[in-house]
């Protein structure tokens, strides 16, 4: 297929929204349990899942310790990124991104196969 002259050209890099990616966080809990509800906006919604996002993923997770610093715990960061990557593939859309400081470290295929979710179900709250 040839193209004409001044004709518009498909791009193969996609044109990214700009930051926040995050909208809001809130801590619940559930007896001893807790979790962090992170809220996407349509910019975090839209730009997480694709590939070569990384560094936009890691600017989210700064937001996320931004509006709260006690997210910091072992674990977090790569359940974020975890749902940062895969979430609005598996289920767009979903209300809240959940982190729990409860559940394990994990190796990155482990949280692949975990669903972003290792140590057990999805949180009962």
């Amino acid at each position: 297929m040839a193209f004409a002259p001044g004709a518009p050209h498909a791009s193969a890099a996609p044109v990214l929204q700009p930051p926040p990616y995050v909208d809001h966080v809130t801590w619940a809990k559930w007896g001893d349990l807790s979790s962090l509800r992170v809220y996407p906006t349509p910019a975090g919604r839209d730009t997480s899942g694709r590939p070569g996002t990384a560094a936009q993923g890691d600017e989210a997770w700064n937001e996320v310790l931004a509006l709260s610093p006690d997210a910091a715990i072992a674990g977090m960061k790569e359940q974020f990124i975890c749902h940062w990557r895969f979430a609005e593939i598996a289920e767009p859309g979903k209300v809240s991104w959940n982190l729990e400081p409860w559940r394990p470290e994990v190796s990155p295929d482990e949280m692949i196969a975990a669903r972003c979710n290792p140590g057990g179900t999805e949180e009962p709250f």
